[in-house]
């Protein structure tokens, strides 16, 4: 239930703050004084596109707020949007406008407005003024029965959507595969080239990190065999100069004078390290300078498989991972082309499998809705009685178009007829504007019953009606506003007599500028509202009588009615 509207700089709107009840809810006033900036302003906070024309001049942004106080079962279905509720199951929606942007929030978090019409659309239901335009079309024919037939059929009706998804995905599928076999041979080919390309090198996990290692120091073995000759002339023993004679005639001069101090043993010892460590390394670059032979025919084969590799680096990967990664995945197509007979028939086989599950499911919706229709036609036969239709007749058809679609197979379409003796016709071709809105009523307060949503909000319903038709209408609206919030923009006597709480909407020069305002009223202003709205320019003993009546008229017949 919407428990505050609070508007900041939306056009004529200054700064309005109101707060709701249960029940019929009216707001009334002077034609030009801003009562559809309510339903605009509500319909900006719901998700609506938000101008930046509607920003009242001289101010930077726009606020629209709006609190609502959510029953546990809408709670639940929030909860499932990761919306969550503030104390006492409270939400608050926020939109602010300004130049160039909007920012909408939830509870204090920012949301998308995807999200915010979504979860708004489980909280408020708005019918405006050309909305009974809808009628015109039968679509609106099928979401109607389909409201109203709901306990029963929804169910069926989400699983034939969740069918005639996979239906299209497999067609899809299917259009895919379809390739002629000219094409599908050449492709084969060149997939089975790539792949006999890359099994023939039998690439070896990190190979190519080995060959690159040989090659490098093959390349290099020239001058690795300088080096370590001039290493070994250096510190060998075949050199009068070289390191090893050096320690060599270091050892005999030492051991001369060994025992003529008892540190020069310790020293000696040091040199006899110094002597064995030049031996063996002396040992080990000969070993390695004898072992290290240049073969140009070995040099050739590492070079020559260096560049395949490098070939195949080019055309399927940067490492042997990647490139036989790119041989398994090629492999794959190559099994999936040919098989892909078998594949196309297994896809034709659940597709046939998939039209039968959604035939099935259309019979059955088909089945209900028509049960269904019976019963909906009476029901709307007793409330265009109730809103001054006379002898109306009215029919649901019910035919089968050739083709499925998600909503099923059933083509729906409501017939009427508003004069005796005049032949059931399609709805689009017989109803005038004021009775299509009437119709829209009378759909919309049997719907009442199954309608989820706890606000509607309804913008000037009672367009091109007066009179008696006037007063049915009025009773309608409060019937309908036992189960529900109502809320009405209306210029009709009849139904502001029936409000349970009457707003005034007017316009007033303040400061030198205008501004639209709402206040609430209370009985006697109410009572005088409805003078004016009867056409009192003065307020006289006898208006103010006729429309004390109206309300004491209007406030019996709702107790009967509620």
């Amino acid at each position: 239930m919407l428990q505050n509207l609070h508007v900041k700089n939306l056009a004529l709107i200054e700064e309005v703050d109101v707060d709701f009840d249960k029940g019929l809810i009216v707001f009334t006033g002077e034609t030009g004084a801003g009562k559809s900036l309510i339903l605009g302003s509500v319909n900006v906070a719901l998700g609506q596109k938000a101008d930046k024309d509607m920003i009242r001049q001289g101010t930077d942004y726009s606020l629209v707020e709006l609190s609502f106080f959510v029953t546990e079962q809408e709670a639940e279905k929030l909860k499932k949007m990761d919306i969550y509720m503030e104390d006492n199951h409270t939400v608050t929606v926020t939109r602010k406008i300004s130049e160039g942007r909007s920012v909408s929030k939830i509870n204090g978090e920012t949301v998308n407005l995807n999200t915010l019409k979504k979860a708004m659309s489980l909280l408020v239901d708005i019918y405006g003024q050309h909305e009974h335009q809808s009628l015109l079309y039968p679509k609106k024919h099928l979401e109607i029965l389909d409201q109203f037939a709901k306990e029963k059929i929804e169910s069926y009706t989400a699983e034939l959507k969740t069918q005639y998804r996979k239906y299209l995905e497999l067609k899809k599928r299917l259009e895919s595969m379809d390739l002629d076999e000219g094409k599908r041979a050449r492709d084969l080919e060149f997939l089975e080239y790539e792949v006999n390309e890359i099994l023939k090198a039998e690439l070896k996990e990190d190979e190519d990190i080995t060959l690159e290692k040989e090659f490098k120091r093959m390349s290099n073995s020239q001058n690795i065999l300088q080096a370590l000759g001039e290493t070994y002339q250096e510190i060998g023993y075949d050199s009068p100069s070289g390191a090893g004679e050096c320690i060599g005639r270091g050892i005999r001069s030492m051991s001369a004078v060994a025992d003529m101090d008892e540190k020069i043993p310790e020293l000696q010892n040091m040199l006899f390290e110094l002597d064995e460590l030049c031996r063996n390394l002396s040992a080990e670059i000969q070993e390695y300078h004898c072992n290290m032979e240049f073969d140009p025919q070995y040099a050739a084969e590492v070079s020559e498989r260096l560049d395949l590799i490098n070939h195949l680096k080019l055309k399927y990967g940067q490492s042997i991972t990647e490139i036989l990664s790119y041989a398994e995945e090629k492999q794959k197509e190559i099994d999936g082309l040919k098989n892909l007979d078998f594949e196309i028939e297994a896809v034709k086989t659940q597709i046939d499998e998939t039209y039968r599950n959604m035939d099935a499911l259309c019979k059955k919706i088909s089945d209900i809705r028509k049960q269904e229709a019976t019963v909906l036609a009476e029901k709307v036969i007793q409330s265009l009685n109730d809103l001054n239709f006379i002898s109306v007749q009215f029919e649901i058809s019910i035919t089968r178009k050739e083709e499925i679609t998600e909503n099923g197979y059933d083509f729906v379409e409501f017939l009427i007829s508003t004069n005796p003796g005049e032949p059931l016709k399609p709805l689009a071709k017989v109803a005038s504007g004021g009775e299509l809105s009437r119709i829209m009523l009378a759909m919309k307060s049997i719907l009442a019953s199954t309608e989820d949503v706890d606000t509607l909000i309804f913008d000037e319903i009672d367009t091109g009606i007066s009179g008696k038709t006037a007063q049915k209408v009025a009773e309608k609206m409060a019937g309908i506003s036992g189960k529900h919030q109502v809320i009405c923009i209306s210029h009709l006597s009849q139904i502001a007599a029936m409000a349970d709480h009457h707003y005034l909407i007017e316009k007033n020069l303040e400061n030198d500028r205008t501004v639209t305002n709402i206040k609430q009223l209370n009985r006697q202003q109410s009572i005088a509202e409805i003078v004016r709205i009867n056409g009192g320019n003065e307020v006289t003993e006898a208006s103010l009588k006729q429309a004390t009546e109206m309300k004491e008229m209007a406030e019996r017949t709702k107790s009967s009615l509620i």
